[in-house]
């Protein structure tokens, strides 16, 4: 029996994966389950949420996701993938917490409001996505969730799933665990084309499953150093999204530190850079890339991967739910 400690985390299936998704949680997911027993779901229904004006792309962008999962390296024997729509008893789970819940509890998670208010092409006043803070807490407790990783802005929602949790106990028995947060490590904040976070709203993403002559064109449209209008011009690396990305795929610091150099002194211009970049860059992924399209080229992977981990779940999920039934004495006994 492992001594490990259960680390659980998600992904919303609403497209292709990124750079940014690589260098900001991908390579912490892979580091994660080679020192914590890994939980990783395919959080579909929360999908649902928010896009359930538009539901078409759910299934294709979760095989979509777990191929990019599974071509960076997250390992199917050592972490346990699964799609959260493949585990019903989320929803059974989401329903009793919501019985135990204030409803100012939810009101006052930050995000609701903020997304609430700055999302405005989306009709976001559906009761599900009010309910999605306890839709995670469910996700977190069912599977019996030790570590949750979570960035500072998260802890908020963490926090909620354990005064849910608490309040729960106190009312049927201690059978939920309390979660605890995982600060996760920062990952690198990337940049998109236009300078702005890269992000598949603002169509600035620079994607990892796309071809070499996509990277090629979209590194080539990049803005740079905004006051540097000639070669001529002294530049400022501190301030262009070209160099913020060079840094992270380049294979030798020295590089960048000529590039870095080169720049400020009007040695070296933008064109030049960008054909480095989409050299590098190219270079980084083409790993990756490669595995990618071989897993691709396999019918079913994704969904026999997702198969296999919702059966290794199913054990943890109907001893816990047993236990919460018969406590709320909702159980099938006679």
């Amino acid at each position: 029996m492992t001594s490990k400690k259960r680390v659980l985390t998600g992904y919303r299936p609403t497209g292709r994966l990124t750079l940014g998704h690589w260098f900001g949680n991908l390579l912490n997911m892979r580091e994660l389950q080679e020192q914590y027993e890994a939980y990783y779901f395919v959080a579909d229904w929360h999908a649902l949420t928010s896009d359930w004006q538009d539901t078409h792309g759910v299934r294709r962008y979760t095989e979509e996701m777990v191929l990019d999962w599974l071509a960076a390296g997250i390992d199917p024997e050592k972490s346990v993938i699964y799609r959260q729509s493949d585990v019903p008893e989320v929803a059974e789970l989401t329903m009793y917490l919501s019985m135990v819940a204030p409803m100012s509890w939810l009101e006052r998670v930050p995000s609701y409001k903020e997304q609430r208010e700055q999302i405005t092409e989306k009709d976001l006043g559906n009761v599900g996505f009010f309910l999605y803070p306890l839709m995670q807490a469910a996700d977190i407790v069912i599977v019996r969730g030790d570590l949750v990783p979570v960035g500072e802005d998260q802890i908020p929602h963490l926090e909620l799933t354990r005064e849910v949790v608490r309040r729960f106990n106190t009312q049927y028995g201690d059978l939920l665990p309390e979660p605890q947060a995982l600060i996760a490590k920062e990952g690198a904040r990337v940049p998109g084309t236009d300078g702005r976070k890269m992000s598949k709203s603002y169509g600035n993403a620079i994607y990892l499953s796309e071809s070499e002559e996509e990277t090629a064109k979209k590194v080539m449209s990049m803005v740079t150093d905004p006051a540097r209008k000639l070669k001529s011009d002294p530049g400022n690396p501190d301030i262009c999204p070209l160099h913020h990305i060079h840094k992270l795929v380049a294979p030798d610091p020295a590089d960048i530190a000529e590039w870095d150099r080169c720049c400020r002194v009007a040695e070296c211009g933008c064109v030049a850079h960008k054909k480095q970049l989409v050299e590098d860059l190219n270079a980084y992924l083409r790993d990756f890339r490669t595995r990618r399209a071989e897993l691709a080229a396999e019918p079913g992977a994704a969904w026999d991967v997702l198969d296999r981990g919702a059966a290794r779940v199913r054990p943890t999920v109907e001893a816990l739910m047993g236990d919460v039934r018969r406590a709320m004495h909702i159980d099938a006994e006679r």
